[in-house]
């Protein structure tokens, strides 16, 4: 293209940029993420100035453009230092010399920093629908396994019976509040940076109300320096997407521990697993595996967000090109990640039986006991004596509390009584917790239930 590799800036220079330095400050390899966001603002700002009287005919043209554009238009059609150059380049030389005016009443400091949240707007709308198909298939996979009991671990050590779809409610509640936050931190980057210009306005008769109306900002940036350098909104997402991919690498970690034959809770589809080069017997649990990894990578980015503003001073500068990498990796692992957990979660197979094993092997009913003994009167401390004894006598003998006989409780206590047997049961365990956010089977329908009415 004949623009192709003049720069729109430089008529204050006298030499060319040198080759090295041409490449170093580019970003076109990485901003054309946001070029669709680019060309929306565009429009959106022409259409105030063609109001104004400014641009004769631009505005017009320029819609019937942006729809071509966006199908075609890529970094190595036009190789300009930055997405927004190329978009003028392209027009400019679609339109003719009408083109030139497209950067009319804005600098490419409020221009990034309003496509930057266009992108990220409109991807945190993704994000979030991901993590609704995400909670519905724990509903899903949750509603099956109200009474399936397992386990339930302090320590990674047999703690209390709980069912496993109570287990699974807990998942859903991290990622209720991962939504609550990135609904949140959505209202903050819904913000129009646009008409700060290069850090102190714009002199054109531009009404910014009505461009953040046509491009759907709840609000307005109030101070043009704090608008143009503003990147908060980027740490808060890639921190909040931090604490979500916390919560995914914690699943894996179960997921990774219940798949495996030390435990086998949990058998996971075959298509999200791998197999070994060598080892013809292996079953790799490599989606869990890999999420957990880019947990790291997802806290990277914050960390280099964080570290890339603290010394700063107003307003913008060039190092705020290097927001726009690791928060567009964080998008799209973020996404990446729940689409895998979405597709692998709600078919996710419970091995019941294990389960259950392993919770009858850890004396997880030995609190139960201790309840049981307060309700008839005893101290909640001094029952907590009594049955550490009858636990230690239990693995003395290699069984579990409900083995040992009537004799052997009533010498501990004679406040144990024939009917102490039937707490001694899991059933009879989960069933007694039957509180709001307890694990007995109705309490985790019932909450399944709210759930349910809570996505719509």
């Amino acid at each position: 293209m004949s623009q192709g590799n003049q720069k729109l800036w430089n008529g204050r220079f006298t030499e060319a940029t040198d080759a090295f330095v041409e490449a170093f400050t580019a970003s076109v390899t990485f901003d054309f993420e946001l070029a669709l966001f680019d060309i929306e603002g565009s429009v959106a700002l022409e259409c105030l100035v063609y109001r104004c009287g400014i641009i004769d005919a631009l505005l017009r043209r320029t819609r019937q453009w942006q729809i071509q554009t966006a199908s075609d238009l890529d970094h190595k059609s036009y190789p300009i230092e930055d997405v927004h150059m190329n978009i003028e380049a392209a027009l400019t030389e679609r339109i003719g010399e009408q083109g030139k005016a497209l950067h009319t009443g804005r600098s490419r400091n409020d221009q990034v920093a309003t496509d930057v949240r266009m992108y990220l707007r409109h991807n945190i709308d993704l994000i979030l629908e991901q993590i609704r198909h995400l909670q519905r298939g724990l509903l899903g996979l949750a509603e099956g396994h109200c009474e399936t009991i397992m386990p339930g671990f302090t320590h990674l050590q047999v703690a209390q019976p709980v069912v496993f779809g109570h287990h699974l409610m807990a998942w859903y509640e991290m990622l209720r509040r991962d939504a609550d936050r990135l609904t949140d931190c959505r209202r903050r980057v819904n913000t129009l940076p646009l008409g700060a210009a290069a850090l102190a306005g714009t002199s054109f008769p531009i009404d910014r109300a009505l461009v953040a109306e046509l491009l759907d900002f709840e609000a307005v940036a109030e101070n043009s320096l704090d608008a143009v350098s503003d990147r908060d909104f980027a740490i808060e997402f890639t921190s909040t997407a931090s604490l979500l991919m916390m919560h995914l690498s914690r699943w894996s970690e179960e997921m990774i521990l219940w798949a495996s034959p030390q435990f086998a809770f949990i058998e996971l589809p075959d298509r999200f697993c791998t197999g070994s080069s060598i080892m013809p017997q292996k079953k790799n649990p490599d989606v869990p595996e890999l999420v957990r990894g880019k947990s790291a990578r997802v806290f990277g980015s914050l960390i280099a967000l964080l570290t890339l503003m603290k010394s700063q001073p107003l307003a913008y500068n060039k190092d705020n090109q290097e927001d726009k990498e690791p928060l567009i990796d964080t998008v799209r692992t973020l996404q990446d990640c729940l689409r895998a957990f979405g597709d692998m979660i709600p078919n996710i197979k419970a091995q019941p039986d294990n389960m259950r094993a392993a919770a009858e092997r850890g004396f997880a009913t030995a609190t139960d006991l201790a309840d049981y003994l307060v309700r008839k009167g005893l101290a909640f401390r001094d029952a907590h004596h009594v049955v550490g004894r009858l636990v230690g006598l239990a693995v003395d003998r290699g069984v579990d509390l409900a083995a040992l006989s009537l004799v052997d409780f009533e010498t501990e206590s004679d406040r144990i009584t024939e009917d102490v047997y039937s707490v001694l049961t899991l059933e009879g365990s989960v069933a007694a917790r039957s509180h709001i956010g307890g694990t007995a089977p109705d309490t985790v329908r019932a909450a399944i239930k709210r759930a349910k009415h809570q996505l719509g």
